[in-house]
């Protein structure tokens, strides 16, 4: 289970970079008039990164103590972040990343895909930051940046 936990919290920082490349680049070709295959790539990647960040997610939800419906779970801080707020963040934010990739797809102006995963991966960045348990949350008890 350790590595697990350390692989979801390793990859959080490539899932991290990627959502804000993907925003940058996009930000940055929006006037270019080009949606190249590159631009295409970096975006999937940052999605698929993010699914597979829920899959290792997934299994550690239901393996990890971390996550516990015993009376008074609600009460501590601790348990509802792990048992309910982490998941229930980063849940609407691969869903908030996937809509926005799936319309950008669809777009046929170039400057309506660029905008696109600007506004809908950047929405589900600010979520995804809010959702981590960064070490500044002490009742969180995270200690480690990795």
């Amino acid at each position: 289970m350790s590595f697990l936990v350390h692989m979801h919290s390793g990859l959080r920082w490539i899932a991290l970079i990627l959502l804000v490349a993907a925003i940058v680049n996009a930000g940055l070709n929006m006037k270019s008039g080009n949606y190249l295959k590159k631009d295409k790539m970096l975006n999937l990647f940052a999605m698929v990164t993010m699914h597979v960040q829920l899959l290792i997610g997934g299994i550690l939800y239901f393996i990890s103590g971390k996550v516990t419906f015993n009376e008074g779970w609600m009460k501590s801080p601790f348990f509802r972040f792990f048992g309910m707020e982490h998941v229930l963040g980063m849940v609407i934010a691969i869903v908030i990343i996937t809509i926005g990739r799936k319309k950008a797809e669809k777009a046929t102006n170039v400057v309506i895909k660029h905008r696109t995963i600007v506004v809908w991966y950047l929405i589900g960045l600010i979520i995804v930051f809010a959702s981590i348990p960064w070490p500044f949350r002490t009742n969180l008890g995270v200690t480690s940046w990795f």
